[in-house]
């Protein structure tokens, strides 16, 4: 064998040097490296095949990565003009387990900071380093490759449970959208809206106030169960980046007056979702015919009627609010209990007052004594979900509670009970009357109902301010 040792080896002539014959091959000797040719964009498959939770790869290598058992992270080296990296889907399971193709640092996978995944089953990609504008991009797969990316937001009180990001707001304010996500990250919302709940009714035995409407959706909760499982819608909700207003409603004021409805709760609002207020509760008293405003109110969650202590007037009971006003669905809310007409008439008479609804449970009707004391309905109960959505609402074993309906008021002491969720407790009659047989208002930021008005008391139960809680997964 010849040997020819030079330093350079130039054309004779042009800018064409031709190495070896048609179907020759020209190989380096073992060790050596060559520079100034360029990559011929192919790149030297492994053997090993990645079945890890992650690995890093290399430069100028392939990978068969298997996931069959788990999904893989691949880390991308650092990037330098021509480096080549591939992957290839090895047991047709991407659809099933993901490979993540993370960038490393700051470095950019098309134009963006943020990782890729490979989801198609079979799939195979190379990827190049082109210039520090782009990063690395894919050069001989015609599949989209998703971007990982989450919603990114400000507005509220902000905390955070695991993967996920809270936004707690107790007033107005402006949940400010920077980042839509993806569907490989985030890109929906889960949300709690409740409005404010109406206030109790007046009179000797007034109806208790409904709880605000409730709208809840938290999709990745399900299967789980919950106290407000029932009410749960079952997506969440796409918010393009944006500002969204949020209203949060406030409660009803009390009712002073002793022949009067409760007034209604006010709505609390967050993009296309809307939570109706609580429908005040009815008001009781004598008089025939039965008037117009002893039957609850219609609201979020209809008021608890009032009760009619006329043996003249017309026979049969007065009904509560219809909840779910205007109608959505899943419901926001349940009707209030129906109220009666009495005989005997006077404080200890059967003639009690009904609760407002709750999420729920409607609220409870009138508990005739009979013949003597009798108890005011109890307020239906309100949604109860998870401490992933925070602390907010009333605390009750590993669930938080919101709209539970007002108490009406009634003679008995044992059932005057407002709704799980914030409601009020009813007013109970005892001569002379102390103020903590007064009816009590819905509590702040549950949306809770107020309780139904007892006389001589000075006013029945406020209800209770709404609230606003968004929730999404911001890492992984």
């Amino acid at each position: 064998m010849s040997k020819i040792e030079v330093n350079t080896v130039e054309p004779q002539c042009g800018t064409t040097l031709t190495l070896g014959g048609s179907g020759d091959t020209v190989t380096l000797g073992s060790g050596a490296s060559q520079t100034g040719f360029g990559r011929t964009g192919t790149v030297d498959w492994q053997t090993s095949i990645k079945t890890a939770a992650s690995f890093t790869a290399a430069n100028g290598e392939g990978y068969f990565v298997d996931t069959s058992s788990n999904a893989v992270t691949a880390n991308l080296p650092a990037g330098s003009v021509g480096a080549i990296v591939a992957f290839k889907d090895y047991a047709q399971n991407f659809d099933s387990n993901n490979l993540t193709i993370a960038a490393n640092g700051s470095e950019k996978i098309e134009g963006l900071t943020s990782d890729k995944v490979l989801n198609t089953e079979g799939i195979a990609v190379t990827a190049i380093y082109g210039d520090a504008t782009k990063g690395w991009q894919f050069v001989n797969s015609n599949e989209v490759i998703n971007a990982i990316t989450y919603v990114t937001a400000s507005g509220g009180t902000e905390t955070t449970s695991g993967d996920f990001k809270i936004h707690t707001f107790t007033g107005p304010g402006n949940f400010t959208v920077t980042c839509a996500g993806s569907a490989a990250g985030s890109n929906t919302v889960e949300y709690i809206v409740v409005g404010g709940g109406g206030s109790g009714g007046g009179g000797y035995y007034g109806g208790g106030g409904g709880a605000g409407g409730f709208r809840f959706a938290s999709p990745s909760l399900a299967p789980a169960t919950y106290p407000a499982k029932p009410l749960a819608a079952p997506a969440g909700l796409p918010v393009p980046a944006q500002t969204y207003p949020i209203t949060v409603g406030a409660g009803a004021t009390s009712q002073p007056s002793p022949c009067t409805q409760g007034n209604d709760g006010s709505v609390s609002t967050f993009s296309s979702i809307s939570s109706a207020g609580g429908g005040g509760g009815g008001h009781w008293g004598n008089g025939a015919p039965v008037a117009p405003t002893r039957p609850g109110r219609p609201g979020g969650s209809g008021g608890g009627s009032g009760s009619n202590n006329d043996p003249s007037s017309a026979p049969g009971p007065t009904v509560g609010g219809t909840g779910n006003t205007p109608p959505v669905s899943p419901a926001q809310g349940k009707d209030g209990g129906n109220g009666c007409k009495s005989s005997p008439s006077g404080p200890n008479s059967t003639a009690p007052s009904a609760g407002g609804g709750g999420a729920i449970a409607a609220g409870g009707n009138f508990t005739p004594g009979p013949g003597g004391p009798g108890a005011g309905g109890v307020g239906g109960a309100g949604g109860g979900v998870p401490n992933a959505f925070g602390t907010s609402g009333q605390n009750c074993g590993s669930n938080y509670y919101f709209s539970g309906g007002g108490a009406g008021a009634g003679s008995n002491s044992t059932d005057n009970v407002g709704g799980l969720g914030g409601g009020g407790k009813g007013g109970r009659y005892l001569s002379p009357l102390p103020a903590s047989n007064y009816a009590a208002a819905g509590t702040t930021n549950t949306g809770g109902g107020g309780g139904g008005m007892i006389t001589p008391a000075p006013a029945s139960g406020a209800g209770g301010s709404g609230i606003v809680i968004i929730r999404y997964k911001f890492q992984n």
